[in-house]
């Protein structure tokens, strides 16, 4: 349903830009036709205009070439002569050039040809006058009056004639006058209506980027209480399965442990037997040479099982403990002196990372130095000479005093991390199996935890966490409100 929604939302918006984007984009197409058309109508208009500023040159010439013809007659200038040939000659290419304009103009051409014959007709009657004028002089006086009087006839109706095209190509140029005028119109109300679409085009973004921004920040929000929510959900399971995997770690040790006092009540009972039959068998045997070695082969046996045993149920025994508080740091340091010798034999680089405010913590000094001094071997064992870096830290993580001890040796792979603390489980040669299962008893014992995380031909680091005294530890969650507050 909400994702009906969504879609219908989202398509609605949509179909509004693509509409404002049509109406945008069909008013700028009107408006480019527009303006072509505005353009034509406007070279159409400069092409009337020069067609009648034409025909009046072509007038002028002619009635220029009468004043000089008349001009000629009154003062005898034969200077005056070249002057109407010229005139003549200009108002012959005015009319070409009227040809050339008229060319597709069929009325025009038709007033054009009059034109051209009464003009034609006028420079004939011209020429008479200059040639009777030349020739007879004054002496034939009624003949080149009679010649003036007919030019000034044709070159009345040559100005008519001249009018009258005139006048129809006004009508045509007022014609396109309105037309450019209405292009004009049409132009700014298309400008009009395009601003007012891309104001309404722009009004319309910024809303519908307001609105989606603001689901944006609203899902955004929403996104981060998830993870949020998740997060925390991720932690609490991991600290569930970190408190799942120290339970199976007490489990397995309590188990171990009952194992151990099981099998040393089994093995040491028949054990007290055979010692028992053999000091039997030697008083009544008495010694020789040959039972010697046997009586004593058995002896030697049974008191590595019994040795064996014992170290089994230490492994896994609960003793009492001696607390005492002190800094971790400082146990630390005691534990590496002792480990001094071996860390010079082998040059191993010792790298120290202690937090200085860190806690005192309640603990049996020396047995927690054993632990640590055991860890510490097995990191210099497994590293090698003028290569090994030995990397012990201290910090107050969680409410708890947390140390690591780190190197970089040949690590483990998840086959043996699994079976790490288990007693008789070893990788050495000359190993008995239970230092570590030892170092696990002590830390449990305090009421703590020892994980270690390994990779092959990386190394392997041991974290070994302590709990505070109570005292400090109650203090502690005051301190974090007060931070939080």
């Amino acid at each position: 349903m909400v994702k009906r929604l969504i879609d219908k939302i989202a398509n609605r918006k949509r179909l509004g830009f693509i509409i404002a984007f049509i109406l945008l984009l069909t008013s700028l197409v009107l408006t480019f036709i527009s303006n072509q058309r505005m353009v034509k109508q406007a070279s159409l208009l400069d092409h009337t205009n020069k067609i009648i500023q034409t025909l009046q040159r072509t007038a002028i010439e002619a009635s220029k070439s009468e004043s000089a013809a008349r001009a000629f007659v009154m003062n005898r200038d034969s200077a005056l002569i070249t002057e109407v040939r010229q005139k003549q000659l200009n108002a012959k290419q005015a009319l070409e050039e009227l040809s050339h304009y008229f060319k597709y103009n069929t009325l025009q051409q038709k007033n054009l040809e009059e034109l051209n014959k009464l003009i034609e007709t006028r420079f004939s009657l011209e020429d008479e006058l200059l040639t009777a004028f030349t020739v007879n002089g004054t002496n034939n006086l009624p003949v080149i009056a009679d010649i003036m009087k007919k030019g000034k006839e044709f070159m009345k109706r040559i100005e008519e004639q001249t009018i009258k095209m005139k006048d129809q190509e006004e009508e045509v140029s007022y014609s396109r006058s309105q037309s450019v005028s209405q292009y004009s119109d049409i132009i700014n109300i298309l400008d009009i209506v395009s601003v007012f679409l891309a104001v309404l085009l722009t009004g319309y973004s910024v809303m519908t980027y307001n609105k989606e921004n603001s689901d944006k920040k609203l899902a955004a929000e929403r996104a981060k209480i998830f993870r949020e929510e998740l997060e925390n959900r991720v932690k609490q399971l991991a600290d569930l399965n970190k408190e799942l995997i120290e339970l199976r770690g007490l489990e397995k040790y309590a188990v171990t442990g009952r194992i151990a006092r099981t099998i040393a009540h089994e093995v040491r009972n028949p054990l007290t037997n055979i010692n028992l039959s053999v000091e039997q068998l030697k008083s009544e045997m008495g010694e020789s040479d040959s039972t010697t070695i046997f009586f004593d082969m058995i002896k030697r046996n049974s008191e590595r099982i019994n040795i064996l045993v014992s170290d089994l149920l230490n492994a896994t025994r609960v003793e009492e403990l001696k607390f005492k508080e002190i800094s971790i740091n400082d146990v630390l340091d005691a534990s590496l002196e002792l480990a001094a010798d071996r860390i010079g034999l082998k040059q191993i680089k010792v790298i120290k990372n202690y937090d200085p405010e860190m806690c005192k913590i309640s603990i049996d000094v020396e047995k927690v130095k054993i632990a640590f001094l055991n860890m510490i071997v097995n990191a210099i064992e497994a590293m090698e000479d003028k290569k090994g870096e030995l990397k012990i830290s201290t910090e107050n993580l969680e409410n708890k005093c947390v140390v690591k001890i780190s190197d970089n040796g040949v690590g483990m792979d998840q086959t043996h991390m699994d079976r790490l603390f288990e007693p008789y489980f070893t990788t050495k040669e000359n190993g008995n199996g239970l230092g570590l299962a030892n170092c696990q008893n002590i830390i449990l014992g305090h009421g703590g935890n020892v994980t270690a995380e390994s990779t092959l031909g990386v190394g392997t680091t041991f974290i070994i966490s302590f709990k505070f005294p109570e005292s400090i530890e109650n203090e502690k969650p005051s301190t974090s409100n007060e931070i939080e507050g």
